[in-house]
């Protein structure tokens, strides 16, 4: 076993590293149109529009793909994800799993298909959130989350799964359930802004996932997470998901940014908001807190614009400029320590294009799987593997 210094000095090493990880967003949430609250029916959260993203993705270079989690609209993650892995050749799928939904073992066994399946481009988005027609006060959704996790480590590191807490009791062989990826399973990406998530987060989770808000405010809260993660011995990599508008001027950009929200009713936006299932979260009450601070064009400082929270729940921010503000944008974020970037724009398949024309190439790239040693070099000895047939 390995003591916490030498931990801390390989946990050290693994996030000294040059470049992002940079991906895109794939709308199964019905989260996709040209005007911010116009439902255009083309752009509707099918099969065929949202499988059509992912492909493009992958094929101009993006590094993974958010594969976000709804029951009120849209499509289902995981299953969305197990059906477009066949199609994608080096883009990761970062799949959203709201912890609770699935009985843990079986959870671990569908994450362990899905990752042989993609042989190891598999990364998880942590979520704990309230299930569908359900309601659990905050600390007790993330004791839940945390139960999921650690059985979740349990089937990726040991021999046996045995777990006694206040949600589950499980005694298992952890053998069915192994992984693709080695050395510790897939990667989990969270976000979260009260006492008990930071916690979570700073406790079992790889990147810690931040909605767009002023430089300072960032920065702020990284410091309070890397404090949180040295008291675990750990540190852990800062993401940041944020919309982005670049255009060839900043003038374009910022027309562009204006005409997206021209067809939005104030009314029918906050409807939208509030019928999200994390439309009370503390992470929510901060994006409103910057568009009250912003200017009356929606920018709350240099390039971020907060116009997109007028008519959606969560990330409600963008970049907005020509390629080298956007560009310079981005270097800033990396300067902070941020390592993982997963942008959007409306419509996604357009702007996932005109990023990957403008910016995309100007930016190191990496899989953080791969960064993280995660990926074996050859197929493992597991049952979905190269092991033996039980």
């Amino acid at each position: 076993m390995e003591n916490d210094s030498l931990k801390m000095i390989k946990n050290q090493k693994l996030l000294d590293f040059e470049g992002a990880e940079v991906s895109w967003f794939v709308p199964l949430c019905n989260g996709d149109d040209a005007f911010l609250g116009d439902h255009d029916p083309i752009y509707k959260s099918n099969w065929k529009n949202t499988s059509r993203i992912v492909k493009i993705a992958d094929k101009l270079g993006y590094k993974n793909i958010l594969c976000p989690s709804s029951y009120q609209v849209g499509q289902d993650a995981l299953t969305f994800a197990s059906a477009i892995a066949p199609f994608v050749k080096n883009i990761n799928l970062l799949t959203a799993i709201r912890c609770g939904e699935i009985h843990p073992p079986m959870l671990a066994k569908a994450i362990a298909t899905l990752d042989h399946i993609l042989k190891g481009k598999l990364t998880l988005n942590i979520i704990s959130s309230d299930l569908p027609g359900t309601k659990l006060e905050s600390e007790k959704r993330y004791a839940r989350s945390k139960e999921v996790i650690e059985i979740l480590k349990q089937s990726w590191t040991q021999d046996f799964i045995n777990f006694k807490g206040e949600f589950y009791q499980i005694n298992l062989s952890a053998s069915p359930v192994k992984p693709y990826q080695q050395n510790g399973g897939p990667l989990l990406y969270f976000g979260g802004y009260s006492n008990a998530g930071v916690d979570l987060c700073a406790e079992y989770c790889d990147v810690y996932l931040m909605w767009p808000e002023t430089e300072n405010k960032l920065k702020e809260l990284m410091n309070t997470i890397k404090t949180k993660a040295s008291s675990y011995n750990r540190k852990i990599s800062f993401g940041l998901r944020v919309h982005v508008i670049v255009r060839e001027t900043e003038e374009e950009a910022r027309a562009y940014a204006k005409n997206l929200i021209s067809h939005i009713d104030i009314v029918k936006g906050n409807e939208i908001r509030n019928r999200s299932l994390d439309s009370k979260s503390l992470g929510v009450y901060r994006q409103k807190q910057m568009r009250e601070i912003s200017d009356k064009d929606h920018y709350v400082e240099d390039n971020l614009w907060t116009g997109i929270g007028l008519a959606r729940s969560g990330c409600g921010a963008a970049i907005v400029g020509n390629p080298d503000q956007v560009l310079n944008k981005i270097n800033r974020y990396m300067e902070m320590g941020i390592k993982a970037f997963i942008f959007s724009g409306y419509p996604h398949e357009k702007e996932a294009n005109l990023f990957a024309k403008y910016v995309l190439p100007k930016i190191k790239t990496i899989s953080l799987p791969e960064v993280y040693g995660r990926i074996p070099k050859k197929t493992p000895l597991t049952p979905l593997g190269n092991g033996m047939r039980n």
